[in-house]
This record gives C-alpha cells, sequence and structure tokens, in this order.
C-alpha cells in the first residue's frame, strides 16, 4: 500500500502512564501511531477482498458459556473470507471485561489494534484520547469508511452525537434504530405488565387511575386462594413484584401520573427536561414525593413483595416463572413468565396522565464508545476499513443479533429475499430455544448500524421487537406528552469528570431514600433534610452541567 502521512493540527504526548511500561515491556514510543498525522493510502488498495492477506490484532468480549475463540464464530469465518484480512484476537470473557480492559489500556503493550467492544463510557473516551492510548477517526471516517459516512449523511445526528467538543470522533459506534421519536423501542423500558389471566377470572376491568390499580392488586392478594387453586400455583400469591432501584424492574413507571408527570425513570441521573427546555431533577418534585409516598402505602397494605429491595435478576424471574405474580416490570415480560397471559399496564392517572420518554430515547439504541482504533494500529487506514464492513446493511444484523447456515442446531436467520427479489435474511422460527442464548451464541456485537428503513429490504425485524413496538404504539404514545428527552451529548473532559464526582452522592443517596421511603414512609422532616442534603451534594452545579449542554444541543 502507498503511504502519504498528512499533518493533522492537534497533537497527542503521550504521558507517564504510557510512557512507563514502554521502556519495561520493549515497546517505545517511536512504535505507536500518536495521531498527529493521518495515514493516507491508495483507496484501491482497499478494495476487499485484498490481494495479499494482512493480519490485524484486536480485542474483543465474550459471554461465558459461548465460543470463546472469536475466528470460530461464522461471522468472523465469513468476514476473514470476503475481506482477506486475518485478525489475531485477545478474547475476554464478558464477566472478566471491565477490569481487564481498564489494565490493558493502561499498557501497550497488551493493546491492539483496534478494541471491537470497548462499550467504553464518555469519560474513558476522553481520558485514553488524553494521554494517547487512543486515535482520532474523522478523517478516516470520511475517506475510508463509506458504509458508516452513509449512515452520518443520512442521519446526521448520529455524527453529531459521536463528536467531542474538541471536534473529534474518538470511537466508532452501534445503532439501533427500532422506531422512532415517541414510538421507539427504547423510550419506556421499565414496562409494566399486568396478569390478564388474573384479571379475566375475577372478573376485573383493567385499571387505569392509581385508585382503581390498588383495588386491583388488593383483589389479588384477597383472592390468593381461589387464583393458586385454579392455576395450579405452587407458592404465596405476589400482587407486584419489581426489583427497585433496578433500571427496568423498577417501579418507577406507576409514578407518572403524580404532580407534572415527570416521574423518575432515570435512575442513573434522576433528570428529566421540561418543554420549556429546562433540566430538571426528577427526584426533588412534589409530584415525585407524593407518587412515592402511594408506593409506601402498597408497601404497608402487602400488595409489594418484601424482597424487592434485595433480590437478584434469577430470585425475580424463579417467582415469575412460577406464576406467582399479578403485576410486574421488565423490558419484555417473556423474561418473567410469557407473553400470552400477559398484557402492558397503561399509564396510571393521579393528578394527570404522562409517560414520560426515556432519556436519549428518541434516537433509538445509541452507544457512542462501541470501538475504538488504538495508538499500536500501523495501519489505521486498513483498520477503519475493515471496521466499516460492520455498517454495511446486510452486515450489521448478523453482528448484532446472529446468522445464517450455523453447523449446530439453531440460526437466527434464514437467507431468503425482499418482496424485490433480493437477498434478505429472515428471522428463523427458534421453538424452544432461547433467543437470547442463540443470539449470545452466534452475534459478535461491536460497531453496526441497523436503521429503520432495512426491515422488510435487509432483514425482517425480529419478533419479539415487533411486538414491543406495538406495545409502546398501543399503550404508551398516545400518553407521551414530554415534549423533550435529554439527547445523548458529548460532554468535555472537564464536565465529565466534575460529573464523574457529583453524581455517585447524589444517585446513591437518592435512591437509598426511594427505598427507605417505600418501606417506612416519608414524613416532612424527612423530605426537607433530604433536599438539604442533595443541596450539599451539589445538585445545582449538577443540574446547570446537564442544562449547558441542553442549551448546546438546542441552539
Amino acid at each position: 500500500m502507498k503511504k502519504k502521512m498528512i499533518k493533522r493540527t492537534v497533537a497527542f504526548a503521550l504521558a507517564a502512564i504510557m510512557t512507563l511500561p514502554l521502556t519495561a515491556c520493549g515497546r517505545t514510543a517511536a512504535d505507536l501511531n500518536t495521531g498527529e498525522e493521518m495515514q493516507v493510502v491508495d483507496i484501491a488498495g482497499l478494495q476487499f477482498p485484498l490481494a495479499e492477506t494482512k493480519t490485524l490484532t484486536g480485542m474483543i468480549s465474550y459471554p461465558a458459556n459461548t465460543e470463546p475463540e472469536p475466528n470460530n464464530r461464522t461471522i468472523f469465518k465469513r468476514l476473514q473470507q470476503e475481506t482477506n484480512v486475518e485478525i489475531e484476537w485477545m478474547a475476554i470473557q464478558a464477566d472478566q471485561w471491565g477490569d481487564k480492559i481498564a489494565l490493558n489500556m493502561s499498557n501497550p503493550n497488551l493493546l491492539t489494534d483496534f478494541v471491537f467492544t470497548a462499550n467504553f463510557s464518555d469519560s474513558d473516551l476522553l481520558r485514553y484520547a488524553n494521554y494517547g492510548a487512543i486515535i482520532p477517526l474523522e478523517e478516516y471516517i470520511d475517506a475510508y469508511m463509506p458504509n458508516l459516512s452513509a449512515v452520518f449523511e443520512k442521519y446526521p445526528e448520529y455524527r453529531k452525537m459521536s463528536t467531542s467538543v474538541d471536534g473529534h470522533i474518538w470511537a466508532l459506534p452501534w445503532i439501533e434504530q427500532l422506531g422512532s421519536e415517541k414510538t421507539a423501542i427504547q423510550t419506556v423500558g421499565d414496562m409494566s405488565f399486568i396478569n390478564k389471566k388474573w384479571l379475566d377470572f375475577l372478573g376485573l376491568e383493567m385499571p387505569e387511575t392509581v385508585d382503581e390499580f390498588e383495588q386491583t392488586l388488593l383483589a389479588f392478594r384477597e383472592h390468593a386462594p381461589e387464583l393458586q387453586k385454579e392455576f395450579g400455583i405452587e407458592g404465596s400469591i405476589i400482587p407486584m413484584s419489581c426489583i427497585v432501584n433496578d433500571g427496568n424492574q423498577d417501579p418507577a413507571i406507576l409514578i407518572n401520573g403524580f404532580g407534572e408527570g415527570y416521574g423518575d425513570g432515570d435512575q442513573g441521573r434522576h433528570i428529566a427536561v421540561t418543554d420549556s427546555l429546562e433540566v430538571i431533577c426528577t427526584a426533588t418534585q412534589p409530584g415525585f414525593r407524593d407518587g412515592i409516598e402511594w408506593l409506601h402505602r402498597l408497601y404497608a397494605e402487602d400488595l409489594i413483595d418484601p424482597e424487592a429491595f434485595t433480590q437478584e435478576w434469577s430470585t425475580y424471574v424463579a417467582k415469575g416463572k412460577s406464576g406467582r405474580y399479578g403485576v410486574c416490570f421488565s423490558w419484555d415480560v417473556g423474561n418473567i413468565d410469557n407473553i400470552v397471559d400477559w398484557v402492558p399496564l397503561p399509564a396510571l392517572t393521579a393528578d394527570t396522565r404522562n409517560i414520560t420518554p426515556e432519556n436519549g430515547s428518541f434516537t433509538s439504541g445509541y452507544d457512542r464508545g462501541r470501538c475504538v482504533v488504538t495508538a499500536v494500529a500501523q495501519e489505521p487506514a486498513l483498520v477503519c476499513a475493515w471496521l466499516d464492513q460492520m455498517y454495511a446493511p446486510m452486515q450489521s444484523p448478523q453482528n448484532n443479533w446472529g446468522t445464517y447456515g450455523e453447523d449446530d442446531d439453531f440460526d437466527i436467520f434464514e437467507m431468503g429475499t425482499n418482496d424485490a427479489g433480493e437477498p434478505m435474511l429472515k428471522h428463523a422460527a427458534l421453538g424452544d430455544a432461547s433467543p437470547v442464548e442463540v443470539r449470545e451464541a452466534e452475534s459478535v456485537n461491536g460497531p453496526l448500524a441497523v436503521l429503520d428503513e432495512y426491515y422488510g429490504v435487509y432483514v425482517t425485524c425480529p419478533d419479539d421487537a415487533q411486538y414491543r413496538l406495538d406495545w409502546i404504539e398501543e399503550f404508551y404514545t398516545p400518553d407521551m406528552h414530554t415534549e423533550y428527552v435529554y439527547p445523548n451529548v458529548f460532554m468535555s473532559r472537564e464536565d465529565t469528570d466534575r460529573l464523574s464526582v457529583l453524581t455517585p452522592d447524589i444517585t446513591q443517596y437518592i435512591n437509598e431514600c426511594r427505598s427507605r421511603w417505600i418501606m417506612n414512609g416519608c414524613t416532612d422532616s424527612d423530605w426537607n433534610e433530604y433536599i438539604s442534603k442533595l443541596d450539599a451534594y451539589g445538585l445545582e452545579e449538577y443540574l446547570s452541567i446537564y442544562q449547558k449542554y441542553l442549551d448546546s444541543f438546542y441552539e
């Protein structure tokens, strides 16, 4: 390949954390790509398959109890044949990834050309960029990544979301569109489900208000013996179960109707955006307090699972599979029981009727830090050109969900044709096989983009995604009266670092109080002390940082 080097406007110096291991382990600073100059090659030399075999190195995670050697996966076997690029992988089991990747990123002698499933936070990206472990990619994207460039051209918001305040793109994103705006599959994570089989047996109507909901739970409790007998349930009846402060298993969606209807769906940040584009703390609103006190009343009436504050996912699922729940919360009720006997519980009216969409959901599924190219890469143009194959419309769905033509009994896809007679990946019937297990066994994840316009052209929509999209559009979108959600913004390193200091105290304290108040109630004295402590923890500064980037986003 012909190389020409051009000067970049920003140069990176290797900090001590990088230079110390260099001399100790044999690699010098001169061996690294500092990012000062972009590698320019003849594009004709990057046409796949390459005329001569090239070898690159990559790091990747894999789920426990699945194939540990990436090159044994059908997806990578095909990619090697199609590109004539061999990848020497450093594969790390997913449950060990966090610790090991942090060590590897601090030692150039453990780095590979790229990190395929980095899943780095903004703080990670900016830190690694600052000391030169990763290189900026915007010029490589424009020059050598036509598939990703096409996505950015069609959806410029994704390029904007991928670009840091210094103008650089430090990582390649993961994008999964399933619906958009208020119909996007991510707008409701902690979906509430109610046991329709129990409602019908007891002759109950679907509750629409918080008072009706409470009476429904009371009926489940009072008629427990009949329910156990009718449906052969072993174990006690649990009118409502959840896992408090645990994302999709949290019951926050129930309190959206209190006060002005903001709820408290973002348990990681506890923020929402008003219709006047003001960032507020949802957990300091009067409606939050009223909603939590109402949940306390349900708990005091033995309507909420007493293990809701401590149970692990496995326990939560085991009780659900035993048919003991009247109401539960999850991304998909099929994870807890089955989709036949359950239906989504619509928004409940208290002071108002509203569903606040999840922050960041209007631009669908998006992970900014999915894949990075490191300072070890001596041929970054080739690395980026190979990674661009992951963004091909027929390739992204396979990386995301799985593939076809496997040697075993299970395939996520079978190869078919669309209405125009062109090749299309069709989701295969899995029978009794778990979709999650098959996906983990076949998919490779990494950087990719699955767009709404691909469905019916390159790939069918997964059944479990389609019925969830239908649920959201039918049960929740009509009650999404909130105009905005907090967007997915890329903050400066200074502000990211400051939030990393403020956030733990604020969110941990809020979540502790949520749990305690649901169990024990909240007095005026408790509430006043709570507000004072949040002020002392820096809540005003915390909100001001988020406000700054919201203002910039909508300029």
